[in-house]
């Protein structure tokens, strides 16, 4: 919940390779009170069937910068373990690295203002990511 003296966080995941929300990605939410300051563990929680976070904690007053961290390495992994699982004989590879993941895990950190809420989503394939600040 926003206030006029805190901030509000909210984000979504969508697999861009598959055209689908990302579900059941751990999502886990920091803070702190200036650029100098430490990180303040404040929770997480994990993507629902839609690809959102509805329960992420909210921030304490005077917080200033908040991180996100996707934990997106057993997301792609169990993904794939269920493309090999139904794939045919002669179906292509969906990677050809052999390394696993390439991108384990997205920290993505931004600036907060009090009063402000931000929508911040994650577009996730196997090789990339990007984020925006959303409505």
């Amino acid at each position: 919940m926003t206030t006029d003296t805190t901030a509000s966080v909210s984000t979504h995941i969508l697999d861009t390779s598959a055209g689908r929300p990302a579900e059941d990605v751990a999502v886990h939410l920091s803070a702190r009170t200036g650029r100098d300051a430490d990180w303040r563990a404040l929770g997480g929680s994990a993507t629902d069937a839609d690809g959102r976070c509805k329960d992420l904690p909210a921030l304490p007053e005077g917080t200033t910068h908040v991180r996100l961290d996707f934990a997106v390495e057993p997301y792609f992994e169990k993904k794939d373990a269920n493309q090999q699982a139904d794939a045919q004989q002669d179906a292509p590879a969906n990677r050809d690295s052999g390394a696993g993941v390439f991108f384990p895990e997205v920290a993505i950190t931004f600036a907060v203002v009090p009063g402000e809420h931000y929508h911040v989503p994650l577009l996730l394939n196997p090789f990339g990511y990007s984020v925006y600040r959303g409505s």
